[in-house]
């Protein structure tokens, strides 16, 4: 068994006076900075998943901005991975996959923003690969969502789609019981 952590798209639009604000970003930048921290000392693979927006007339991740860099909480070190993507799936049109079985990489501690999205697309593609997967619960965050005009609030979503991937895709657990426990690194 070989470990990395992936942390996705924790990047400055996702924070206060970011362009797409979600709920809780700097506890759990702080959460996954400490997960970070137990990579570092272990030196394990650490990857550094950056979004860039694509899309005509995407509103956040606009190349060469402040808000598509990576927040300073879980800011790489020079030795560390970043690789840069265009689509929800960390997988998709990237080399992470070819890096992970370069390193026979085996399983994934996932942290990042926005668990509806980013986290929830490539858990399940890594699932789909073959990797086990941890999912940091408090290491990720997410946004109030909307459907036929009923709002769902972001503890909810956060709740419910962690508990979605929890079912098969990943075991998804606190920032304090992985610190604490034998969990792979």
């Amino acid at each position: 068994m070989k470990c990395a952590l992936l942390l996705i798209d924790i990047q400055n639009d996702y924070f206060e006076n970011g362009k797409m604000v979600l709920a809780g970003t700097e506890k759990a930048s702080e959460n996954a900075k400490l997960i970070l921290g137990k990579f570092r000392k272990n030196n394990n693979l650490v990857v550094h998943i950056r979004h860039i927006a694509a899309a005509p007339g995407a509103s956040f991740f606009l190349p060469e901005t402040e808000g598509a860099e990576i927040h300073r909480n879980v800011k790489p070190l020079d030795n560390e991975k970043v690789i840069i993507k265009y689509f929800p799936n960390s997988f998709r049109n990237t080399e992470l996959l070819e890096c992970l079985q370069s390193q026979n990489i085996t399983d994934l501690v996932i942290c990042g923003m926005m668990t509806h999205m980013c986290v929830d697309a490539t858990v399940r593609a890594a699932k789909d690969f073959g990797f086990n997967c941890i999912v940091i619960g408090d290491a990720s965050a997410t946004k109030d969502l909307e459907i036929n005009g009923q709002t769902v609030k972001a503890p909810e979503v956060q709740k419910s789609f962690l508990a979605a991937l929890n079912y098969f895709y990943s075991t998804v657990i606190s920032t304090e019981k992985y610190l604490a426990d034998s969990f792979p690194v």
